[in-house]
């Protein structure tokens, strides 16, 4: 491979793995305080979503791996879709 992608694929980009998401009034919001629980739509079990540069390129289950939690990968779209989510933002 060339320098110049070799290069490129060094960089360091973060992946989120998204638990659930929940729209809440503002009074609520403004409600919470330390030991506030937050009830998500999701049950323990279901597959969460990993996101690049907030765009979702898979999803996967939740394990735990010694003392932290990890993500078992059970689909991740094609290379194409990977390298497209590091792009910019197409608006939508």
């Amino acid at each position: 491979m060339p320098a110049r992608i070799q290069d490129i694929l060094k960089i360091e980009v973060p992946i989120v793995v998204l638990l659930a998401e929940r729209d809440m009034d503002v009074a609520e919001i403004v409600k919470i305080t330390p030991g506030t629980l937050i009830e998500l739509p999701t049950l323990a079990d279901d597959e969460l979503e990993v996101l690049v540069a907030n765009k979702a390129i898979g999803v996967g289950s939740a394990v735990k791996v010694g003392e932290n939690f990890g993500i078992r990968i059970t689909y991740i779209g094609d290379l194409k879709s990977r390298i497209e989510a590091l792009g910019p933002d197409d608006g939508s």
